[in-house]
């Protein structure tokens, strides 16, 4: 049994981590900051041992000295899941919640000599295509976006801090591999929401670009599992990927096959105009389905056999069977409508 310190616990990966360590009988000291409605993926409430309040972007995340001292010298590892995953904040957010906070995470753990898992992202891999390895060094331009920027400077910061860790890195994270269920519709899910009801009707895609979709289910399980091997993960990077990245032409295929939604136009990005959307589609493209376009026009194939070695897990299958979990999972909640009674399929 380890005792675990985990930031960003009542987060959507936090929160799924956080039952799963329980399950396994480690015991749980959850940060959260405001929110202390710590919940698994299945919308279960978690009780962890103890639960506290902090804020990672503060120094000491917030503790006064004494209190922080303690918290440290209590626990043997400290897993790092607290960020801000939203595109359409500002620099200087960025810099302290998600650049700040991991620096803040490393004083933590060296208060405590104990190692880090840190958690970050697949993307920092910035505009890159092709295969990229979990060996791969982390690039120094080419982010589309502050939330990339951001956590590849975390990064950076935690390899340079001397403290032993580990760094997970997901990918598009989305729903339950069996059930599609996922616990909060946000992120990703916002764009794919304006596209799938036809509210945004063309995005800039590149031929040949795909989107690596990975179930939450693995990604917690996978941060879980290096979390217990963590001698035999130190010093490594871990893609929590899908290792089968899904044609857009494929992605946006799944939502027409459900008959009440849309398929977008896609659009190579020399020949797409914003200014030329009618002007509530400009408005929600901007807003929204912009954020993500990039994705649309990227195609990186993430290694993930070191992954796979220390946590003895393949990423089940996100095809298009997969993609229809989700789509029904959301229909199901209510948050893309379902066919009305009465219309014809």
């Amino acid at each position: 049994m380890l005792k675990i310190f985990l930031t960003g616990a009542a987060g959507l990966i936090g929160g799924e981590v956080a039952a799963r360590l329980m399950a396994a009988g480690h015991d749980v000291t959850a940060l959260v900051h405001n929110n202390r409605d710590i919940r698994a993926n299945d919308g279960a409430g978690i009780a962890p041992q103890s639960v506290v309040c902090g804020d990672v972007s503060k120094p000491l995340f917030g503790f006064d000295q004494a209190e922080f001292e303690q918290l440290t010298a209590a626990h043997d590892l400290l897993i790092h899941c607290a960020a801000t995953v939203r595109f359409d904040l500002d620099d200087e957010t960025y810099r302290q919640v998600n650049t700040g906070g991991a620096a803040n995470a490393v004083e933590f753990a060296r208060s405590g000599d104990m190692p880090l898992l840190h958690i970050s992202t697949a993307y920092v891999c910035g505009t890159r295509d092709g295969t990229i390895l979990e060996s791969d060094p982390l690039p120094q331009s080419g982010f589309k976006n502050g939330y990339e920027k951001s956590k590849a400077a975390a990064e950076r910061l935690v390899r340079e801090s001397g403290v032993p860790f580990a760094i997970a890195r997901p990918s598009i994270v989305v729903g339950d591999s069996a059930t599609g269920a996922i616990r909060q519709f946000d992120t990703t899910y916002a764009a794919f929401k304006l596209i799938a009801e036809g509210r945004v009707r063309h995005m800039p895609a590149r031929s040949g670009a795909s989107l690596d979709f990975v179930p939450i289910d693995h990604v917690a399980g996978s941060i879980v599992d290096i979390a217990a091997n963590m001698r035999r993960a130190a010093g490594g990077t871990f893609h929590l990927v899908s290792g089968q990245p899904v044609p857009v032409p494929v992605f946006t295929g799944a939502i027409a096959a459900f008959p009440q939604f849309c398929q977008p136009e896609l659009v190579e990005p020399e020949r797409f105009d914003p200014d030329s959307l009618p002007a509530m589609e400009r408005r929600l493209f901007r807003r929204v389905a912009g954020l993500y376009a990039s994705y649309f026009q990227r195609d990186p194939h993430f290694d993930d056999r070191e992954a796979q070695y220390v946590t003895g897990r393949v990423c089940p299958p996100t095809g298009p069977e997969y993609l229809h979990r989700l789509i029904d999972f959301c229909i199901g909640q209510g948050f893309l409508r379902g066919i009305e009674i009465g219309a014809e399929a």
